[in-house]
């Protein structure tokens, strides 16, 4: 429903509707964090009670907009406007089906690349060829398309987007009185009236009517981690539509208090689906760029190879049309035809592996690439680098000292107050100061009346009764600092000095609590003035459990973690502190806001914190740090993080994120834990290793192969092969290669990111396949010379070759790749699965030749003296390859992850 619509109405011409959004008029992003100091005490509140008779100002014209009232709404005005205005659900993606999975798979450039070979084959009647591509190609599709729609289907079953029910108070009919019952959230409707209490979701946009002691998480809409005071009657502030306390928003929680709300906006309306909106198409990752990159390449080599063929044999040979199968063989040849299927089975057995062994859901399959080429990762605080609650750091005396007294008084001033006021549970700070007392702080004292905790005095102070002191009580009063220390009866200076005390412990990142006690006659009620000050007690936000480990194991694998909060830069510094993490710098988001787009690329690249950070500063320090050249992940889980989470080249949200949040990442862990996507790092470089591997492998030897053999065909009488034996040797070559699928690669692989460089790969490719094509010309002379003329045979010379190609490949196989199972050391002495695939392959093209399937392809036993020959070409070879790959190591080391 877009605000403006109308709703129903008893009269025969409904009036306007309108949604609250245009009353109160701001952007759903507006509204900032809330200083860690700004919660000093239990969030009791005074409450508004049942109200006045008249509503607040302001009310009467909501109730007037949305033609409803305190009672709420009629039975018949609510099923009206649920037909008018639709389900209360947020308007989501919807999983794309199998098929549209598939056709979406056939759209990858690899396959594109494929796919135009085979049209090209069937149109010069290649149908072996065009078949075997067509095969390949629908199998790769398959793969994908099954992989993609077995993670849509186990994220469906983590969408829990807001409360499943809620509480609304309608009538029968208009003059009955209200009922109040549980309804399905999706029948909420605009002026249905909702009551709300401690943990509930809220399930729209709400206007409170009354509350009492109303607090809010509202973290997945502003990220802040500290809970937001509402209140009915309290005035909006300047601060932007979420920090208007008589406002509620989709996507919140309430943390402690009761209250009736109005709903103004459901469905597509509320700022929860508009966040999810504005977020627009996400750009292309590093998987995409890269396979962009690379299709590129082997689009140009395919197209430019069958011309090149049939000019040079037609200008030299006098042969026609007649070559262009071969051409066409050729060409084919030169394209990996296996990597679609490789990739595929790559990032499907890696996703399924986290998913089983870790629970971590890959969504989209390239993304599991992209992870492993991930060298940064955004984060916030709360929630991932600490919890979401504080712990006692220190209890201090007035000079500064350790005082475990202060922390007794502080404690039992939490447990009388939440006990005097009848409170259903304390709230954060409060729960931490019991935490760290002993039993004997609060055993000690007997609670005789409390003052609660107000926003206005941001204090609470409660009288106990202290044994053997008759007549005579204590009052500890505890609070905001700065409230506290107003109250005591200090000097000017020596407030100066606590406050400073105070302000260098809240300059450390810590949260800070003041306490004051004062005597009193038995039976006076609290009086907070000439107090004496007794001391301070410090808290920090409890650090997650696995974080320190896992960022210690996040930096060895060369990834970068910044912290991106909407919280107090010193929380954030001390949290990285505390964690062993080392700030190299920190920004602000109003110094972020006067720097240029360039000027926040160079300094995102050493700076560790961004604080105050809105939803729009996170997004753009992202796009900052792609600029500069790195592959960033983001780890989010509210709707203020979606922005940054789809700009991110890999999005990363938690199980209990916001469900559009999830709906939208392309990795959903089983928590909101570090060590999940330490695992998915090294499933992704086991993955990009491997795809690496196979493309630096294939195309080096391809692109020698394709030199070898128009070098041959314009040196031979006849064709250096026959097109049938050329797809037969691919058909050999591609079926060895799936092995790389199920390799292990090195240790140092996966010590970095394992990012596929297209630049960094035509290098390698043009450097060894240019060593591979020498090796098959130095085999064109060791058969000249054990054939004694190659004109006289052809099958002969067709059959030397084969073997040769298949050999060579082998051998390229086995000194080229970087796993365990293709090199010597410790890893290497137990045959991996590639050299078991090469071993097989060599095995192929010696006895194939001798074989009745070589007989019917043209190929014939070859004479005892060529083996020979060839054993000492391809032991030259592999030196020459060993020296060349060592060369290659030593002059850039990264490359181990990287083609």
């Amino acid at each position: 429903m877009a605000p403006g619509t109308t709703a129903a109405s008893p009269s025969p011409a409904p009036p306007v509707l309108r949604a609250v959004p245009p009353v109160v008029g701001a952007d759903a992003d507006d509204g900032g964090p809330a200083d860690p100091d700004s919660r000093t005490g239990p969030s009791t509140g005074t409450g508004t009670g049942p109200g006045p008779a008249a509503p607040p100002a302001g009310l009467l014209e909501v109730f007037r907009r949305l033609d409803t009232g305190p009672r709420g709404l009629t039975e018949a005005q609510a099923a009206e406007r649920l037909t008018r205005f639709g389900e209360n659900t947020i308007p989501d993606t919807r999983d794309p089906s199998w098929p549209r999975l598939f056709a979406r798979s056939a759209r990858d450039p690899f396959t594109a690349v494929l796919l135009c070979l085979g049209l090209v084959s069937a149109a010069v009647f290649a149908w072996g060829t065009a078949s075997v591509i067509l095969l390949l190609v629908v199998v790769s599709c398959v793969l994908r398309a099954s992989g993609e729609h077995r993670a849509a289907r186990s994220t469906a079953g983590l969408r829990r987007l807001v409360a499943t029910t809620v509480t609304v108070q309608r009538r029968v009919y208009e003059d009955a009185a209200p009922v109040t019952r549980e309804i399905p959230v999706e029948e909420l409707v605009p002026g249905d009236v909702v009551r709300l209490g401690p943990g509930d979701l809220i399930p729209a946009d709400v206007r409170l009517l009354r509350s009492t002691g109303l607090t809010v998480h509202q973290a997945a809409l502003t990220g802040e981690s500290t809970p937001v005071e509402k209140s009915a009657v309290e005035a909006p502030g300047d601060d932007g539509v979420f920090q208007d306390p008589r406002l509620c928003f989709q996507g919140s929680s309430v943390a402690s208090g009761s209250a009736t709300a109005v709903v103004t906006a459901t469905g597509g309306d509320t700022r929860f689906a508009a966040a999810h909106r504005r977020t627009g198409k996400p750009p292309a990752t590093t998987f995409e760029r890269s396979v962009q990159g690379v299709s590129w390449i082997l689009i140009r080599f395919a197209l430019l190879t069958p011309p090149l063929v049939l000019m040079a044999n037609a200008a030299l040979r006098g042969r026609g049309l007649e070559t262009l199968p071969f051409a066409v063989a050729v060409a084919v040849g030169l394209t990996p035809e296996m990597l679609p299927v490789l990739v595929t089975t790559c990032l499907a057995r890696g996703a399924a592996l986290l998913a089983r062994t870790h629970g971590v859901i890959v969504r989209r399959l390239p993304a599991l690439h992209d992870i492993g080429a991930m060298d940064v990762l955004c984060v916030d605080k709360t929630g991932t680098l600490t919890q979401d609650r504080p712990v006692v750091h220190r209890a201090l005396d007035a000079e500064g000292h350790d005082d475990p007294e202060v922390l007794r008084w502080a404690a039992a001033a939490a447990w009388w107050s939440l006990q005097l006021a009848d409170l259903p549970a304390p709230d954060a700070l409060d729960e931490a100061l019991l935490a760290a007392a002993d039993e004997d702080a609060l055993t000690s004292y007997d609670g005789i009346t409390a003052r609660p905790f107000d926003p206005a005095r941001r204090l609470v102070s409660v009288i106990v009764r202290t044994p053997g002191r008759l007549g005579t009580h204590t009052q500890i009063t505890k609070g905001a600092v700065e409230a506290v220390l107003q109250r005591c009866a200090l000097s000017d200076d020596e407030r100066s000095r606590l406050r400073g005390l105070a302000d260098a412990q809240a300059a450390d990142g810590l949260r800070v609590l003041a306490v004051a006690t004062t005597e009193r006659p038995a039976g006076d009620r609290p009086q907070e003035r000439g107090l004496t000050f007794r001391g301070l007690v410090t808290l920090r936000d409890d650090l997650a459990p696995t974080a320190a480990e896992a960022l210690a194991g996040l930096a060895a694998r060369g990834v970068n973690v910044k912290v991106l909060t909407g919280d107090h830069p010193g929380t954030a510094v001390r949290a990285c502190r505390d964690l062993g993490v080392p700030v190299a710098g920190v920004l602000t988001a109003d110094r972020l806001d006067t720097l240029t787009d360039p000027e926040l690329t160079e300094l995102a690249r050493r700076t560790t914190v961004f604080a105050r950070c809105t939803p729009e500063h996170k997004t753009r320090i992202t796009r900052a740090l792609q600029a500069g050249g790195h592959t960033v992940g983001f780890l989010g889980d509210g709707v203020n993080d979606l922005p940054a989470l789809r700009t991110a080249d890999v999005g990363i949200a938690p199980r209990d994120a916001a469900g559009v949040t999830r709906v939208n990442a392309d990795l959903v862990l089983a928590g909101k834990d570090l060590t999940s996507i330490g695992h998915a790092v090294t499933a992704g470089r086991h993955a990009g290793g491997n795809i690496a591997t196979y493309l630096r492998i294939t195309l080096s030897s391809n692109l020698g192969n394709v030199i070898a053999m128009l070098s041959a065909g314009l040196l031979l009488p006849f064709l250096p092969m026959l097109p049938a034996q050329v797809l037969v040797q691919n058909l050999c070559f591609d079926a060895a290669q799936l092995a790389f699928a199920y390799d292990r690669p090195a240790p140092s692989a996966l010590r970095r990111p394992s990012v596929l460089d297209p630049r960094a790969l035509l290098r390698f490719i043009v450097g060894f396949g240019a060593l591979n094509a020498v090796a098959d010309l130095a085999t064109f002379g060791a058969l000249a010379f054990a054939l004694r003329g190659p004109g006289d045979d052809e099958a002969l010379f067709h059959s030397g070759w084969f073997t040769e190609n298949l050999l060579t490949q082998a051998v390229v196989m086995v000194l080229l790749s970087f796993g365990r199972g293709g090199r010597g050391g410790k890893g290497g002495r137990r045959p991996g699965p590639v050299t078991w695939s090469a071993a097989g392959l060599a095995g192929i093209g010696l006895l194939l030749p001798a074989s009745p399937l070589g007989s019917a392809l043209g190929l014939s036993p070859l004479p005892g003296v060529y083996y020979g020959l060839l054993a000492a070409v391809l032991a030259l070879y592999a030196v020459g390859l060993t020296a060349a790959r060592t060369r290659h190591e030593r002059l850039s080391p990264a490359t181990v992850a990287q083609p």
